[in-house]
């Protein structure tokens, strides 16, 4: 029992840290967008930046998510 509650407490951790990542992120665009207002410059770098945020992120969701077992046959 004393694993799975340590396993559980580091699960809680983890996932709070990620949901503050994200809400900062989110908070970091929100400032982006703002601060952009309708200048296509600053626009079109705010675009380039997140295309590469994405691709570091898919990167990475990639390289954690363990590959399923193939079903039971």
């Amino acid at each position: 029992m004393s694993q799975e509650l340590d396993a559980l407490i580091a699960e809680v951790a983890r996932n709070t840290t990620v949901e503050k990542s994200a809400l900062a992120a989110i908070q970091g665009l929100a400032a982006k967008l703002t601060e952009a207002g309708n200048d296509p410059v600053k626009l079109a770098k705010l675009r380039a930046d997140l295309a590469a945020n994405d691709d570091e992120l898919a990167a990475a969701v990639a390289a954690n998510t363990p590959v399923a077992p193939p079903p039971a046959t």
